[in-house]
């Protein structure tokens, strides 16, 4: 069976299982601090996704157990589980970044990707969650990152549509411009 296909029904279980028991957040947070560890341990990475022969199924639930601080809710421990037991942890991490995406989407946020010079004033973030309010209706989570070589302006990265006021752009535009139209002199 296709991947994707099998880590969408995955996911949207698990968001209609935590929409319907009410700890939603709980679980939600849970993955997302899974897919931080995911992200900045990669020995966890491969640990959690390797085959059964060579990390048992109970060790791999264990480490993502201690990476919770063993602390695991009952709800995701159960769903790790039902994953576990059914031969898909190969797809755990795709399953949890899915399931984060559906289950914001499904009470009314999205995440947007925001890029700034240095880091943005509360004021900024307020007016740009307000533009993306009025034209979604969502409210929305920023991921910021710093990157001095915009120069200056920002650049909004939300599902589908990008915002790049950064100066840096404007540059590279104008000098595409100066570039085609001296292209045509010679």
């Amino acid at each position: 069976m296709n991947r994707a296909i099998v880590v969408n029904r995955y996911a949207r279980a698990l968001v209609k299982f935590v929409r319907d028991n009410g700890h939603g957040d709980i679980v939600c947070s849970e993955a997302e601090h899974l897919l931080k560890a995911f992200r900045t341990l990669p020995d966890l990475r491969r640990m959690v996704t390797a085959a059964g022969d060579v990390v048992s199924d109970f060790d791999k639930k264990k480490l993502m157990q201690a990476t919770l601080d063993n602390r695991m809710s009952a709800d995701l421990s159960r769903f790790v589980s039902i994953v576990n037991r059914n031969g898909r942890m190969d797809l755990v991490e795709d399953i949890l970044r899915d399931f984060v995406e559906m289950y914001h989407r499904s009470i009314g946020i999205r995440r947007a990707h925001l890029t700034a010079v240095s880091e943005p004033s509360q004021h900024m973030l307020q007016q740009i969650r307000a533009l993306v309010k009025s034209k979604t209706g969502d409210d929305v989570i920023f991921e910021v990152e710093v990157d001095p070589d915009l120069i200056g302006g920002f650049v909004l990265d939300l599902d589908d549509y990008l915002l790049d006021t950064s100066v840096k752009h404007q540059l590279d535009r104008i000098r595409e411009q100066f570039v085609e139209r001296n292209r045509r002199i010679i």
